[in-house]
């Protein structure tokens, strides 16, 4: 049986590095559908399909940045753990900061990684390696 496409969530407020991530997708032939909202609280509206959004299919990875308007990344993480329904959601933290409490403060919210946005051009490939894993062999939130 055919596995469901895994939708990617990028939640990032800066237009400049989302069409960066975006090209660097296109660039590596990542096919996934990615969806791109701009903070926190247009996320949570899109996983639980209200204000207006159809509801982001599963299975689905949130790539997301930490620091954003409205609702920043460690505030989204802490809204997402606390919802029945979304908690099991896989997020992968893609920013520019380094700050040790920002990392602390992620994993604890239990993230799957951290990235650097700076590794996004060198790295990125190992990094969409990492998300074909995901969609191959590892078993998704449904």
């Amino acid at each position: 049986m055919a596995r469901p496409p895994l939708h990617i969530l990028l939640v990032e407020d800066d237009y400049v590095d989302a069409q960066h991530i975006m090209r660097s997708f296109q660039q590596h032939k990542v096919a996934n559908p990615v969806t791109h909202v701009i903070d926190g609280v247009d996320a949570l509206n899109i996983l639980r399909g209200q204000a207006g959004y159809t509801r982001l299919p599963r299975p689905y990875i949130i790539l997301l940045d930490v620091n954003m308007p409205r609702m920043n990344g460690l505030e989204f993480l802490q809204a997402l753990r606390r919802d029945p329904e979304l908690k099991r959601s896989v997020v992968f933290i893609l920013t520019t900061s380094i700050s040790d409490e920002d990392i602390m403060a992620a994993y604890n919210a239990q993230i799957a990684g951290y990235l650097l946005k700076s590794k996004v051009g060198e790295d990125f490939l190992e990094f969409i390696k990492l998300l074909n894993m995901y969609q191959v062999i590892i078993e998704m939130p449904r």
